[in-house]
């Protein structure tokens, strides 16, 4: 009853072209100190105006750190400042749908950090949402557009390992105990009512499909087991899953949050008629091309603020210089696959 009434009361606002975009940043937390939150004032016609946290010292000491006017202790104050044109959120998965609708309902683009939302089926609410008002939200999946995956997509783009066969995500690390032997409240990581289940597999597992979906098209079916393999917490910590592609191409991935040291692994594996090629997600090691050619090894460096080019992106996307293609529609994806994998439906 309530999404009815919303249905026939709710009139669009049709999104305006910005010849300066005016940020208001929901969130100040470490993703923001270095990865994304100097990109913002750097980019042509992009500016950090307001900032806000729960935590009205912390919003303060960010703001008077990073030279910010304005900040806010409250959400809502922070979307409704006249100030403000376009919302970065930097909080949790859980509160990613909250604040989105509320910023497209005020007029105002979202961007936001990665998963789109704790569930698939919040992600289709941000949608709606979005269809409705016409305003635009756009995700942090930032690895599409650096460098080093560039030059990744480029070498398998244009045939130098042939035809795809399959690809392989394979990734293990040691328990990080920091997060659950301190005494205090575990990380929100950890914490299935706001990570959206899965523990450290939502928040990172969510970059390695999406790239995969952005070079290979949408996966259209994922089959998945979580298993909690050592008990340090309540959520699952060791994952196996595979998953096809809508063009038949088929894939495999193993995740393992509490290996031994021995057994550390970030790595990629495409695999196709003519050669191979390896690459790391996080750890960003050298990219390795088997061919007839013999095995090389590629080093390409990213900029120091990692979402330099897709906050760029998005900010010519609101003046209307480019179209971005990261949007919450083609990030909604990564969430049903995930959501598969965790047999969440």
């Amino acid at each position: 009853m309530q999404l009815l009434r919303f249905l026939f009361t709710y009139r669009p606002t049709k999104m305006h072209y910005l010849d300066t975009v005016k940020w208001g940043f929901i969130g100040c937390g470490e993703v923001t100190e270095k990865k994304s939150g100097p990109a913002f004032g750097k980019i042509e016609g992009s500016q950090v105006v307001a900032v806000m946290s729960r935590d009205e010292q912390k919003a303060k000491s960010y703001a008077e750190r990073h030279n910010i006017k304005k900040y806010y202790s409250d959400a809502q104050s922070l979307v409704n400042d006249p100030d403000v044109n376009a919302i970065y959120i930097a909080t949790p998965p859980s509160s990613h749908a909250t604040f989105a609708i509320m910023a497209m309902k005020a007029g105002k683009p979202a961007y936001i950090e990665k998963p789109l939302s704790a569930s698939y089926e919040e992600c289709l609410r941000v949608n709606r949402i979005s269809e409705l008002t016409g305003i635009p939200c756009f995700v942090a999946f930032y690895r599409r557009y650096l460098p080093y995956f560039e030059r990744v997509k480029q070498i398998v783009m244009n045939g130098e390992i042939g035809k795809v066969l399959t690809v392989q995500i394979r990734f293990a690390v040691p328990p990080r105990e920091l997060d659950y032997k301190s005494g205090k409240e575990l990380p929100w990581r950890l914490q299935p009512e706001v990570a959206g289940g899965g523990g450290y597999f939502y928040d990172l597992a969510a970059h390695q499909i999406d790239l995969l979906q952005y070079w290979f098209g949408p996966i259209i079916e994922a089959k998945g087991f979580g298993q909690n393999m050592m008990g340090l917490y309540k959520v699952e910590d060791t994952f196996n899953a595979c998953f096809r592609f809508a063009d038949g191409l088929t894939g495999s991935a193993s995740w393992c949050f509490v290996a031994h040291e021995s057994a550390r692994r970030d790595r990629i594996s495409i695999v196709g008629t003519r050669g191979k090629i390896v690459f790391s997600v996080f750890d960003y090691e050298p990219i390795v091309l088997d061919t007839e050619r013999g095995q090389e090894k590629i080093e390409v460096p990213n900029p120091p603020h990692v979402q330099m080019g897709l906050i760029e992106k998005v900010v010519q996307h609101l003046q209307g210089k480019q179209t971005c293609d990261c949007d919450s529609v083609s990030a909604t994806a990564t969430n049903w696959v995930m959501d598969k994998i965790l047999g969440k439906f």
